[in-house]
């Protein structure tokens, strides 16, 4: 099983590279995310980006294709982890971030409020699939086993808390924790009567893997049922250094409408932007573009809906695991409104 998810998403796939191009980002950008400030791109600046790989990077990928050359006005780096992308924040090597939310938060703590919240960059996620296509909602987890990654982090908070809100609890279910995604994939394979919760794109790697499996709902579903607004889960973020916000506001709301273009042409044209994040060695294209065409994860929200989103996500984290918000919930400073 290992063996076969590692060719998977180490070989290669032809996909042309249409779309992803500066017609959708030049159409966005008639559109200012903000009434108070101007966008545009500052003369000697150029913007350090860095994203972590998997959904937060996804719809950034049309952007850093078009952004070559001598007069980039962005660097971009991705990583593997938050752990990796937090110092350079601190030792201000990097400008803007996309980040877990639930890191945004504990950075904001951690630097007395040195970032702020652009925009939500990644929502929905988290799928439970099985080889039961009845299975439609929380209650039928009830007397399973459930394998998932994750323990003590969002994917299992997310899980708590939404259980608790549908009447239930972890022991209503066996919850069988696993350290990589492709050990519960091998888990689903092993057990037909099993139940997975994947984050994509493993889901769709696993639904790859196995034509009998069902994609039966994402948890967002679940969350949006017992969300008093209806909001999905903001996942992950977008962060910009507080002191470069107030330096370079034109900048920042440029990099705002660029990522929202970014994301648009990325849906348009699903298999130019499965090339691209191949190319910068995210997830391999096959994936990519099945993640894109029947779940697309990204988003680029902003203003009170992102505020909307996050706040909410960062209330039921802090209920559920206090310190995984950094011990307090975020106040109003976190959210850049322009």
């Amino acid at each position: 099983m290992k063996k076969w998810l590692a060719a998977l998403l180490a070989g290669a796939m032809a996909c042309s590279l249409i779309g992803c191009g500066t017609s959708q980002t030049q159409d966005t950008q008639t559109q200012q995310p903000t009434d108070a400030v101007e966008a545009g791109y500052e003369d000697g600046v150029t913007t350090r980006v860095a994203a972590l790989k998997g959904p937060t990077a996804m719809g950034l990928v049309c952007l850093m294709g078009e952004n070559e050359g001598e007069d980039a006005h962005y660097t971009f780096d991705l990583y593997t982890a938050g752990d990796e992308i937090v110092p350079l924040i601190a030792k201000e090597e990097v400008d803007i971030a996309l980040i877990p939310t639930n890191l945004a938060a504990t950075l904001y703590q951690k630097t007395e409020g040195g970032v702020q919240v652009l925009d939500v960059n990644a929502g929905n996620v988290l799928y439970v699939v099985s080889h039961d296509e009845t299975l439609t909602d929380l209650s039928g987890l009830k007397g399973k086993t459930v394998y998932m990654t994750g323990k003590g982090t969002s994917p299992d908070w997310t899980l708590q808390y939404l259980l608790n809100q549908a009447g239930m609890s972890a022991s209503d279910l066996t919850i069988e924790f696993k350290t990589e995604a492709t050990e519960v994939v091998s888990a689903l394979a092993q057990d037909a009567t099993a139940i997975g919760i994947l984050p994509q794109p493993f889901a769709t790697v696993a639904l790859m893997q196995d034509q009998e499996l069902s994609a039966n709902f994402p948890l967002e579903n679940a969350w949006k049922e017992y969300s008093p607004d209806g909001s999905g889960i903001a996942t992950g973020v977008t962060v910009v250094r507080k002191a470069f916000a107030e330096e370079h506001p034109a900048a920042v709301a440029q990099f705002m409408l660029d990522h929202q273009a970014s994301v648009k042409a990325a849906e348009e044209d699903p298999a130019g932007a499965a090339a691209l994040i191949e190319q910068y060695g995210i997830v391999k294209a096959a994936v990519a573009q099945q993640v894109i065409e029947n779940f697309n994860p990204m988003v680029a929200t902003t203003g009170d809906a992102m505020q909307t989103w996050v706040s909410g996500y960062l209330e039921m984290l802090y209920e559920i695991a206090p310190d995984a918000v950094g011990g307090k919930l975020p106040d109003e400073g976190f959210y850049y409104l322009g």
